[in-house]
């Protein structure tokens, strides 16, 4: 399960997700299912299409600054004809019944989500701008005609390619416009859940551990700013509502979650979407990473499962 947390959330998942195959030999396209929301979704890509490693992410000339123009070139693609119409109709009128995060579903956003869409494919190779993977691989939206969560990758969804799914998926109101596709209109998984882990329950049978990333879940104190406190907060009671779920349909499950430590949030926070951060964020996990993977609560699951094989 990867979940939501911008540029920096996409530079801590896969950080950790590296430190976790070096640690244990256990390669992350293993996993019998990947559940991906917005910058989760784009690491679900890497995953999948065999791109998750240092030779593609970054290239040997490439400085922090070099990382950060290239991410910025692609993902913050000027919006050219922002709708306020479509936001009234989206977000504002149905907001007023039902207060709360509807109320910017819609906004007409500064960037492009087709932006989002060739950074994906970029990274990801052209592939993912025509097919779907093999493996089982759910990435998760939220339609604003629907007024639901649409998780593609299922029969359910529209059929649509890897990149299109990543771009829906990682729409953040008031920063993106809605992504549209097929006519419909998309944005940000993660205004739902930021992790969506009650999906894993649509498995045909109990899987023997769950991996989670959340980098919008921390559990610890650290020096932010306020609505910092109060996204972990929110992301946090969602996430232990989700696992509370898995842990009652299969109780014999392992469940492991892994969040960014207090130094890596100092590199993190407080803009996520900060693309400067990335390589600081990348570089403070792998070393938080050591301490994290050898707690023994979470060393004696990894090695149950993950390096015994069992």
């Amino acid at each position: 399960m990867l979940g939501g947390g911008g540029i920096t959330g996409a530079a801590y998942e896969t950080a950790a997700l590296m430190a976790l195959e070096l640690a244990t030999g256990w390669n992350p396209d293993d996993a019998e299912v990947i559940v991906g929301t917005s910058a989760g979704a784009y690491v679900a890509g890497l995953v999948r299409s065999g791109q998750l490693s240092l030779d593609v992410l970054v290239e040997q000339s490439d400085d922090r600054a070099a990382v950060a123009g290239k991410i910025s070139g692609y993902v913050f693609k000027a919006n050219g004809s922002p709708s306020v119409g479509r936001w009234i109709r989206h977000g504002l009128a149905p907001g007023l019944l039902r207060p709360g995060v509807r109320l910017i579903l819609g906004s007409p956003g500064r960037y492009s989500a087709d932006g989002i869409e060739d950074w994906a494919m970029y990274q990801i190779g052209e592939d993912a701008g025509s097919k779907w993977p093999d493996k089982p691989t759910l990435i998760t939206s939220y339609s604003l005609e629907a007024h639901r969560r649409v998780v593609f990758g299922t029969v359910d969804a529209p059929d649509v390619s890897l990149a299109q799914a990543i771009a829906a998926s990682s729409a953040v109101p008031l920063i993106f416009s809605p992504y549209e596709l097929d006519g419909g209109l998309y944005v940000d998984g993660g205004v739902v859940s930021g992790t969506h882990v009650d999906l894993v329950l649509g498995s045909p049978h109990p899987l023997d551990l769950v991996l989670i990333l959340a980098p919008m879940a921390a559990d610890r104190s650290h020096d932010g700013f306020a609505f910092d406190a109060i996204f972990d907060r929110v992301g946090k009671a969602a996430l232990d509502e989700e696992t509370e779920m898995i842990r009652r349909a299969w109780p014999q499950a392992d469940i492991v979650v892994l969040r960014p430590e207090p130094e890596v949030l100092e590199e993190m926070r407080p803009n996520p979407m900060k693309a400067e951060a990335a390589v600081p964020t990348f570089i403070r996990t792998m070393m938080s990473m050591r301490t994290k993977l050898a707690r023994a609560a979470v060393w004696s699951k990894l090695e149950h499962h993950l390096v015994n094989g069992n």
